[in-house]
């Protein structure tokens, strides 16, 4: 393997342990919290740190994303270069989309000393359009799934995880729009994608796999 090319799988291995931990950090341990209290406008009023912390953690993190859209195309276009470019467009989508919620994060402090709920229906609406690029992710997984079991340098079983994850996201995203009631009993296959990612991430930092031998031959 090529040392550039083991690299840039060492990086796309790093930006995803990134993208993890700045997502899970400002989702579930800054933010999370505040809107799982019994009064979230008054929580976020007196944690307003731990709330704008957790903006940094998502721009952290769709910065980190567009940079291993970037990468995982430049690695995947000789498997398939047209699958790898629909691979990185959609996830490019859903950081888009990301971004756009993040600015609606980014006016709850600023609306909410005057209207605590015009604050909590901003932060409603990010929690929209967060699911709905998600969506875009799960179909990039789908195919990323496919591009990684061809590539053959990462275990089967992770490529299979990636793909899991895409059929999670997919419906995650669709019963925000179609069938909310069914959002929270669809959080515990959330850990599947925890799981998968996770484990592409480490396998891709430890390594500095992505293609089989045979593949990444010049």
């Amino acid at each position: 393997m090529a040392p550039q090319s083991a690299v840039l799988e060492r990086s796309a291995g790093a930006l995803y342990v990134v993208i993890i931990t700045a997502g899970l950090t400002s989702e579930l341990a800054l933010r999370g919290p505040l809107m799982a209290s019994a009064d979230p406008a008054a929580a976020i009023a007196a944690h307003l740190p731990a709330f704008r912390a957790s903006l940094l953690g998502d721009l952290t993190m769709i910065l980190a994303d567009i940079a291993l859209a970037l990468i995982f195309f430049a690695l995947l276009r000789r498997i398939s270069e047209g699958l790898a470019r629909a691979a990185m467009v959609l996830r490019l989508m859903q950081a888009a989309l990301i971004g756009m919620g993040l600015v609606l994060l980014a006016g709850v402090p600023i609306v909410l000393p005057q209207d605590p709920a015009l604050a909590l229906h901003l932060t409603q609406m990010h929690a929209a359009g967060y699911d709905i690029g998600l969506i875009f992710f799960g179909v990039n997984s789908l195919i990323m799934a496919v591009l990684l079991s061809r590539a053959g340098g990462v275990p089967k079983i992770i490529a299979a995880g990636i793909g899991g994850s895409g059929l999670v996201y997919i419906a995650g995203g669709l019963a925000r729009i179609a069938a909310p009631n069914l959002l929270a009993p669809l959080q515990y296959a959330y850990a599947l994608p925890m799981l998968a990612e996770t484990a592409l991430a480490l396998w891709l930092l430890i390594t500095g796999r992505i293609m089989g031998r045979i593949v990444a031959r010049p």
